[in-house]
């Protein structure tokens, strides 16, 4: 591909009702979104073709060290100067972007956002989908939700009831020190359980917290993410030991590397590939082909993306490794108004997008309505 011109998006846009984790409450998602324009390869010769990508870092640095304004300074200032750069001296294609720019340390989910937007147009100029470039053969995928930390018990029970008439196959909750076992132990009371069900700590507990945290192995939980420091391999491997419940990895695992150190370690059991995090959808390929090689579960999550992130996650997790339902929401569960045309739950499923590239184009006027600032470049 030859990459004639780029508009970086900043876009602010409502939550239909606030997301409580262990580290953040977020009441609006503010968020990236690029668009390239350019040349590339089609069936029968070059033609103009348009690419979307989208950033997965939150405002502030508290998921991660990135965020959301110094993922724009990182695009608009040093990744598109240098893919630029790169492209004047040969090729440019969705599979060389991650090379093209690996003298930039870190910025995974800036550069991921990159690779999806020139991913995006390679795949439109061919005509070809993005499930069908994975090798994806499912048209639709199991939808998990993901449940965040509540102002009270019987507004939880509210919650999870409400998202089980909708038909959510998964329940996930968030926990924190203090918001564990009770939770967890007022949704099987309630729900009974049949209902898969698993928590997610963003790195709240310690080792110290072993006990505790053994306290939820009688509740049969699908898994639980990320109970420790990002950092923690060593001890999630002591954790897992230590627990009937499985263990499983979010933002420990940021490359196939990482995911092979886990597995190695046995630090991990199940790993969540959240594309985003792990600077692409390539680079999340591999960690699926690598965990499938071992035996290792592994399920796709999210960052709250828009339509955009949104479909491209859907095609990924419907390779055949991930066995487990992801956090494939529908757009109601987080916007009363996507930037595209909005995905729905049927049947406790979300279909997977059949248009070529990622299959879904942003509405330009929503885009307009939520956009706080444009660098075009």
């Amino acid at each position: 591909m030859h990459i004639e011109s780029v508009e970086l998006r900043e876009l602010r846009i409502p939550l239909v009702s606030p997301f409580t984790t262990s580290f953040s409450t977020q009441y609006e998602r503010n968020t990236l979104v690029m668009k390239v324009t350019g040349t590339a390869d089609g069936p029968n010769g070059p033609v103009e073709t348009t690419g979307w990508g989208e950033c997965g870092a939150l405002s502030d640095p508290y998921y991660s060290a990135e965020y959301t304004a110094g993922a724009r300074m990182i695009l608009r200032d040093y990744l598109i100067p240098v893919l630029r750069q790169a492209q004047s001296t040969g090729p440019l294609s969705a599979e060389t972007v991650g090379h093209a720019l690996a003298g930039i340390v870190g910025h995974r989910m800036a550069k991921s956002t990159v690779e999806m937007a020139v991913l995006d147009a390679e795949l439109r100029a061919r005509g070809q989908s993005f499930a069908r470039y994975l090798g994806a053969t499912r048209t639709r995928v199991p939808s998990g939700v993901s449940v965040g930390i509540q102002d009270s018990i019987p507004q939880l029970l509210g919650t999870v009831g409400n998202y089980l008439s909708q038909g959510y196959v998964r329940i996930k909750l968030k926990i924190k020190p203090g918001w564990d076992v009770e939770p967890v132990a007022a949704v099987r009371k309630e729900f009974g359980y049949d209902v898969p069900l698993q928590v997610d700590a963003n790195a709240a507990y310690t080792l110290v917290d072993a006990p505790l945290l053994r306290r939820l192995d009688e509740f049969a939980l699908l898994l639980i993410e990320q109970p420790l420091a990002e950092d923690d391999l060593v001890q999630h491997a002591a954790l897992a030991a230590a627990l009937s419940t499985p263990i499983c990895l979010d933002e420990s695992v940021e490359s196939a590397k990482d995911a092979a150190d886990a597995i190695t370690l046995g630090a991990a059991s199940v790993i969540n590939i959240k594309p985003s995090r792990v600077g692409g959808y390539l680079e999340a390929k591999r960690i699926h082909d690598l965990a499938s090689a071992h035996g290792v579960a592994v399920w796709c999550g999210g960052m709250l993306e828009t339509g955009i992130g949104r479909a491209a996650n859907t095609a990924l997790a419907a390779l055949d490794g991930f066995t487990l339902p992801g956090d494939i929401s529908a757009s109601d569960r987080f916007y009363a108004e996507d930037i595209t045309e909005p995905f729905v739950i049927e049947d406790g499923h979300i279909a997977v997008p059949q248009g070529p590239g990622f299959g879904v184009t942003p509405h330009l006027e929503v885009l307009e309505r939520f956009t706080v600032g444009t660098d075009s470049m």
